[in-house]
């Protein structure tokens, strides 16, 4: 019997921490409506990149279909989906790099790979990167909750998670949300950094 390979495995700190950072960065996606810093192409770029890092199936599901509507080819998606970044265009490799290392290190980037993200696209630019990778580091972490459980369920377990991690994860994310939201409130009016470090 085959058992998946999830890449990463998030504790209930990780979640809550990543949940109340989507809330404080969620202004930078609507930023990002407005004057469109980064493209559609780009968006989904980190989406399936992060995604690959984490290696939740539920996502890369849900972005490869997404990215094939933007216009991304398969092949490319395979490369991403599969680590491979050779044919990401020139203008996106850091922001896509910057969103890999992101996700690697669970949510924290190093101040000189987030010097570099801001270098090379401006910071309002970067905060609009930063804030694409938290929303997905926030599905990865549900999205792999949620196809662990249906794993499960269908005989093939993981075996990197327990039964009661996973649906713990499913459902307490309902007790975590309006938590979190306060939280992120607290933390915007005290002007707390949103910095990745």
């Amino acid at each position: 019997m085959k058992t998946r390979f999830y890449k990463k495995i998030y504790s209930h700190g990780d979640f809550y921490k990543s949940l109340v950072l989507m809330f404080r960065s969620i202004k930078h996606v609507r930023i990002n409506r407005k004057k469109k810093l980064v493209s559609p192409q780009f968006k989904e770029r980190i989406m399936l990149a992060v995604t690959e890092v984490n290696g939740c199936e539920a996502c890369s599901y849900m972005h490869t279909k997404l990215a094939l509507e933007e216009g991304l080819s398969t092949q490319e998606i395979n490369d991403i989906l599969g680590g491979e970044l050779a044919g990401i265009p020139d203008q996106e490799r850091v922001g896509i790099l910057f969103a890999q290392h992101y996700a690697d290190q669970k949510g924290k980037a190093s101040k000189k790979s987030w010097q570099r993200l801001i270098d090379e696209y401006g910071r309002e630019h970067a905060m609009v990167i930063l804030a694409m990778a938290r929303v997905i580091q926030v599905g990865n972490i549900y999205g792999m909750a949620v196809s662990a459980i249906r794993d499960r369920f269908r005989g093939k377990p993981s075996g990197k998670t327990s039964l009661l991690y996973e649906l713990s994860i499913i459902v307490l994310v309902f007790l975590y949300l309006p938590i979190a939201g306060i939280q992120a409130l607290i933390e915007k009016i005290r002007r707390k950094t949103l910095d990745p470090f």
